[in-house]
């Protein structure tokens, strides 16, 4: 039970970022981010790659491999301030 909540919240959390990252980079369809499976749709035309791709997501080890690769390649495609981690890299800070 403890481990079905984590992976619910996970699952939440995972939603609760992809959506607003689609919406900025007016990509259709960002309810998709809450379907299973088929947010890995959204995540691939975010990230600007072929549909096919998703084939390669349930290949062991080569779906880390192409998760890292279209993570990197929606971070490409995003505008410099989504939020969260992806726009703290490039503010400026005072103090």
């Amino acid at each position: 039970m403890f481990c079905l909540v984590i992976f619910l919240g996970l699952y939440v959390y995972m939603a609760l970022a992809l959506q607003p990252i689609a919406n900025k980079t007016k990509t259709e369809n960002s309810w998709l981010a809450w379907i299973p499976i088929v947010n890995i749709v959204l995540i691939l035309n975010i990230a600007k790659k072929p549909i096919w791709w998703i084939i390669l997501f349930f290949i062991p080890l080569v779906n880390i491999v192409k998760a890292i690769i279209v993570w990197m390649g929606s971070r490409k495609h995003a505008p410099s301030r989504v939020g969260g981690a992806w726009g703290s890299s490039s503010q400026s800070r005072t103090w």
